[in-house]
């Protein structure tokens, strides 16, 4: 059965960010995520972690600036000692936090053999420091709707970058959401891509919100995902259509229930 995750940079939205820790686990999850936590201190965070004794599954690299650094820097050539200095703050906050696992953004950037070389060379230095410590890097594709000037579209092409750079902390965020609007038939390419699946997550397909309705059968995704025996936390990524709480009917029989 999978275990969930909510990330509360999305879920949760009508309480102010620290306080969606200790919401997040009377609504009955045991873990939660985040996109960009660094505009809050590791002492802030961790202390609502261990009053709602809660685990932190996942955190991204620091986006920045969407308009200037472009939703991430990994792809972005001439900027390789930004990126890490972005790694390290990450690495920081995953170690004290006791995440085991940092996605990595490649941001808005052409897609040219330059910016290529630039992520396979960023993403190894970052899976280096992550080993480590003990933690893993994800790579994520999303769907060219969303993010059309992202660098990294492709489900394909992220699983040859995970190849080049082999690594073997160096993994496949899969976004069910995001891999439905990229390739389709969504379990057939978790059942090939399993391999390389280090964190999933999830969204009503295509308009983002609960993953109750739409285009994907999630109890069949849920299966395949018990199928292919993982057993980490799925991240459940999506916009409320309204209270979340209210919006968690999708959810009870997978256990969370309020506490």
């Amino acid at each position: 059965m999978p275990r969930f995750a909510a990330n509360i940079s999305l879920m949760f939205a009508e309480h102010p960010f620290l306080d969606r820790f200790e919401v997040a686990a009377a609504a009955g999850f045991r873990a939660v995520e985040c996109q960009s936590p660094y505009e809050h201190s590791i002492g802030s965070i961790k202390a609502r972690l261990v009053r709602a004794n809660l685990a932190l599954a996942l955190i991204n690299t620091r986006p920045g600036n969407a308009a200037i650094d472009g939703f991430g820097l990994a792809a972005a050539t001439g900027r390789e000692r930004e990126f890490q200095a972005r790694v390290d703050q990450a690495l920081q906050y995953a170690g004290s936090l006791d995440v085991a696992k940092i996605h990595a953004m490649a941001g808005d950037a052409p897609n040219t053999p330059e910016n290529a070389r630039a992520f396979v060379a960023n993403i190894r230095e970052a899976g280096r420091k992550a080993a480590d410590r003990g933690k893993i890097v994800l790579i994520e594709p999303l769907n060219p709707r969303d993010r059309p000037n992202y660098f990294l579209h492709s489900t394909a092409r992220a699983a040859d970058f995970i190849g080049e750079i082999g690594l073997a902390n160096v993994r496949l965020q899969f976004d069910a959401y995001h891999v439905a609007l990229i390739d389709g038939d969504v379990t057939r390419r978790l059942r090939e891509l399993a391999p390389l699946v280090g964190h999933v997550q999830i969204a009503g397909v295509p308009d983002r919100h609960e993953p109750d309705a739409g285009e994907l059968d999630y109890p069949a995704f849920f299966a395949a995902l018990d199928a292919i025996g993982y057993d980490g936390w799925v991240g459940a990524e999506y916009r409320p259509r309204a209270r979340t709480e209210d919006g968690l009917a999708w959810a009870k029989p997978y256990g969370i229930l309020p506490r």
